[in-house]
């Protein structure tokens, strides 16, 4: 008898569901206890792997809020990828939708904040462009210049202090977070990803780069509606990242 493959992986990460049919022991007796076995094995190493992508989520709901809530994602949100290290890239907008944490609503975005993390670790490498280089431009050249930044690079937004919440809960000594809004950038200079809290603008500066906007035009976007837009620290922020993998000003070939 063939095995119904559907609910197979239904029943694989759904304990309340039987055994499927057509399941043996390898000795043509019912699978049973040894399916049973099998299935909580494929669970708690999935519980595992979301416990090491998303530690700052664990730690806000507690080890056995976490446990009880990713076996119910994992019921929702079978893997699809054979990359254990890739899975939960949907739990972001899962926690979005979990009524019973509704009332810690910033953990979604910190959420998608751990995700861009694991996602900018895995992303692929580049060269970036020294930043003598980028010195060397004038300041007009400059402004009509397009800047290709790098795979690794990953902006998350948020009406929640989510880098604060971040350092807090991983960096001993950190400060508590002070509320309000946060834009982080995240960068990987070396082996590591690099987490900075840009300042007002910063994130639509560079959002209109990544996008292929010149430097010009992505300063004018940033400066809408905030008189001081902290360019200098934007700027910074990249090449201390060295997210800025080539640069094509009108003098390029």
């Amino acid at each position: 008898m063939s095995v119904d493959q559907t609910h197979f992986r239904k029943a694989l990460l759904n304990s309340a569901l039987p055994t499927p049919e057509g399941l043996s022991d390898g000795r043509g007796h019912p699978a049973g206890a040894r399916f049973s076995v099998y299935r909580n094995n494929v669970a708690v190493s999935l519980t595992e792997a979301l416990e090491v992508s998303f530690p700052v989520i664990r730690k806000l709901i507690g080890d056995e809020n976490f446990k009880a809530v990713m076996g119910v994602f994992l019921r929702q949100n079978p893997p699809d990828t054979p990359m254990i290290s890739q899975y939960g890239a949907t739990l972001p907008a899962f926690l979005e939708k979990f009524a019973p944490l509704a009332h810690l609503a910033y953990l979604p975005d910190v959420a998608r904040l751990e995700q861009a993390l694991r996602e900018s670790y895995h992303a692929a490498d580049g060269s970036p462009v020294e930043p003598e280089i980028l010195q060397s431009i004038t300041p007009e050249t400059l402004m009509g210049a397009r800047m290709t930044l790098a795979p690794a690079l990953r902006l998350v937004r948020s009406r929640w202090p989510i880098h604060d919440i971040w350092t807090f809960n991983m960096e001993p000594g950190a400060p508590q977070p002070a509320g309000g809004p946060q834009d982080v950038l995240i960068t990987r200079p070396e082996y590591d990803p690099l987490m900075t809290s840009l300042p007002p603008g910063g994130a639509t500066f560079v959002d209109a780069l990544r996008q292929g906007n010149t430097f010009g035009d992505a300063h004018d976007h940033a400066s809408v509606g905030i008189t001081d837009f902290d360019l200098t620290t934007t700027l910074g922020a990249l090449i201390a990242g060295r997210a800025i993998h080539a640069i094509a000003t009108g003098d390029t070939p």
